[in-house]
């Protein structure tokens, strides 16, 4: 099954991060040659729910325990999917700020009952002192990437693949470049523009980054979004160096520039997100 239209941003933890009886589970997956490679593991993730929530929606099964690995000379590291806690957190996410009816249409109050208990369990201090603070390794966005995601990457960093049958768009670097940018980029959109929502967006990421091990590995997955681009269009595609066009303009008072490099972002992937409507 193809990616869906969907972009990806993941962290790939070194196996240290995990605890002891998750290391040698992973090592175990490894070995068995069990893991997915990023362009099926979406089809595979979807397939998983939609067959372990069943009929009716009345249940919140266990999920298997699957993820992305990254093998380098000098370590394993794995992003789990982490698909049971995900799951939950959607189905609670659905019924925020909708008409109690429509909730428990969309969601079933048993399955809401039942996702409340396993966020909860998720947070506890007993899972905590088990486990270690838990963390979620991917983020999802539907028909677009968003712009506080490029904070993260420089253009150096760009992975391109056009092959026949296999094309592929992607960012990775060491978290604490990451963590880096996005520290200079706070501190650049608090200075200039004060708390917007822009602001806000790059403070979550960072935050995010921060639950994670310092010998970790961020990766931005332009995913299903590749079979909506030309090769043209993917050979092109700058928008890293935008946002870093975009902040230096702020940090040097140089608004026109900066609206310039945002504005040219912004429909770029406007364009992108307006197909969806298509039909």
């Amino acid at each position: 099954m193809p990616s869906l239209f969907a972009s990806y941003l993941r962290v790939y933890e070194p196996l240290t991060a995990f605890d002891r009886d998750r290391q040698a589970y992973w090592r175990r997956y490894v070995e068995q040659g069990r893991a997915v490679a990023p362009v099926e593991g979406p089809g595979r993730q979807r397939t998983s729910v939609i067959e372990a929530l069943g009929a009716g929606w009345t249940r919140l099964p266990d999920l298997p325990e699957e993820a992305y690995v990254l093998e380098t000379d000098e370590t394993l590291l794995v992003c789990p999917w982490n698909l049971r806690i995900r799951v939950a957190e959607a189905a609670l996410s659905a019924r925020d700020g909708v008409p109690p009816v429509l909730a428990d249409a969309f969601v079933p109050p048993v399955l809401a009952g039942q996702a409340k208990a396993v966020v909860e369990d998720w947070r506890s201090g007993a899972r905590v002192l088990e486990r270690g603070v838990p963390r979620v390794h991917e983020q999802v966005a539907t028909w677009g990437v968003p712009l506080r995601w490029f904070v993260l990457f420089e253009a150096e960093e760009r992975q391109h693949v056009t092959a026949p049958g296999r094309r592929a768009l992607r960012f990775r670097t060491e978290i604490s470049k990451a963590r880096r940018r996005s520290s200079r980029a706070l501190s650049v959109l608090r200075k200039s523009i004060g708390d917007a929502p822009i602001t806000e967006a790059v403070e979550e990421a960072a935050r995010w980054l921060e639950e994670f091990h310092p010998g970790s590995v961020v990766e931005l997955d332009y995913g299903g979004l590749v079979e909506l681009l030309s090769d043209e269009t993917l050979a092109d595609d700058d928008s890293p160096e935008l946002v870093a066009a975009g902040l230096a303009g702020l940090s040097q008072g140089e608004a026109e520039e900066a609206s310039a490099a945002y504005d040219k972002l912004v429909a770029r992937w406007r364009a992108v997100q307006l197909l969806e409507r298509c039909n």
